[in-house]
């Protein structure tokens, strides 16, 4: 870095940077919108703003229009951060154009420095187009009412049901191995939240999750080049101009450098090439009870408290792992969070119910397909009734996938 970065953090989560501080760095902390603006107005140099979306009494989107607003700042750049993963801030943030996007619980701080970096390098004033009327709610997306009743009636019918056996598998799966009988998750649907099963693996299986998906990730592609590999690949732009001229501004990554166009290009194919899904065949960490209740579809039982608590649906696409999730930043990858997330969708039913392998491109076609029925008025309760028929019978696969 060439020169100290004066950076404006609105916030109150300022330590989350502390480890990567140094010489390079200040930054400056202001808890709310309010004392921010008085900073900013107070004539004082800032290079970037760092901001959290849920600020006390506003958001992060209400103060970068305000700060948009003013020409004085127009050069500033602006980085937006959330706790947890969302589609609609997300693609807010991109129609507002802000800088860049992280999600605090996934992203690393020296990655978010670095990028800081590059955008004073590179920062150019921001057009004067009117902001997007937008407004990010959770209450934005309407659950049809059919939908939301028969959730409702269903699930806490199932559970009245099932309550004795519940209780018998829990008891089996506390004598096999120690640990909780539940498992709890961080998922991303409309949302995040916290996504609930019953245990099938043993405890500490999170650990070995890296190493099987290099070995037996089912969308695994049969080649990865590295990030070296796509650094040294030439600019095809870059090679057309006279020597010492490149087509958009230079990028250095460790001992490469590269144009902002090629790595942007190259980071797109590098996504191709890396399984945005993980899905492990044969997985050793399931145990002989978990076995049981995968095969049965009994460990997705505790997923009715989600659909009675508003985050689920019976019918609709999987809520994914945020880290997934993250890796759907294209138009064509994210449609799918248009529908509400389920407990069984479209693509359980359609193969793997047969036992059949599935690509990762067909999963992401059948959940947009099944997302298309949230795209204007285009919901069928009759076409989700369907597809509880067509799941009985995977709920007795033969497989663990």
């Amino acid at each position: 870095m060439s020169s100290k970065r004066n950076i404006l953090y609105i916030g109150n989560n300022v330590g989350y940077f502390t480890s990567e501080i140094n010489e390079n760095w200040e930054i400056t902390n202001q808890e709310n919108s309010i004392k921010a603006t008085k900073y900013l107005q107070s004539q004082q140099k800032i290079d970037a703003i760092i901001c959290d979306y849920n600020l006390p009494g506003n958001t992060g989107i209400f103060l970068y229009d305000w700060i948009r607003a003013q020409s004085d700042f127009d050069a500033i750049s602006f980085i937006l951060l959330s706790k947890e993963f969302s589609v609609d801030l997300y693609k807010l943030a991109f129609n507002k154009q802000i800088d860049d996007f992280y999600v605090t619980s996934v992203s690393n701080p020296k990655d978010i420095l670095e990028r800081v970096n590059y955008l004073c390098a590179h920062k150019k004033p921001v057009s004067k187009s009117p902001p997007l009327k937008v407004k990010v709610k959770d209450e934005d997306y309407k659950m049809p009412l059919s939908k939301r009743i028969f959730d409702i009636v269903v699930a806490s019918t199932v559970l009245l049901i099932a309550s004795p056996f519940l209780l018998l598998i829990i008891i089996a799966i506390r004598l096999e191995s120690k640990g909780k009988v539940y498992y709890i998750s961080k998922r991303v649907g409309r949302k995040t939240f916290d996504f609930y099963k019953l245990r099938s693996m043993r405890t500490g299986s999170d650990e070995l999750l890296k190493k099987l998906a290099a070995e037996k990730n089912q969308y695994k592609k049969e080649e990865v080049k590295s990030e070296d590999n796509l650094l040294e690949i030439p600019c095809p732009k870059c090679s057309a101009l006279p020597e010492g001229e490149t087509c958009s501004p230079i990028m250095y990554i460790d001992t490469h450098q590269i144009c902002d166009y090629w790595f942007n290009i190259q980071k797109r194919e590098a996504a191709k090439s890396n399984s945005t899904f993980v899905k492990i065949v044969d997985d050793p960490r399931i145990t002989k009870v978990g076995k049981f209740i995968r095969n049965t579809s009994i460990d997705e039982l505790p997923q009715l408290i989600n659909v009675l608590k508003g985050d689920m649906s019976i019918v609709g696409n999987r809520p994914l792992p945020v880290y997934e999730a993250e890796m759907l930043t294209g138009d064509d990858l994210s449609k799918r969070f248009l529908a509400p997330p389920g407990i069984t969708g479209l693509w359980q039913v359609e193969l793997r119910g047969k036992g059949g392998k599935m690509s990762e491109e067909e999963r992401m076609r059948l959940d947009n397909e099944y997302a298309d029925q949230f795209v204007g008025d285009n919901y069928s309760f009759w076409y989700d009734i369907k597809l509880i028929l067509r799941t009985i019978p995977a709920l007795f696969q033969s497989d663990t996938v």
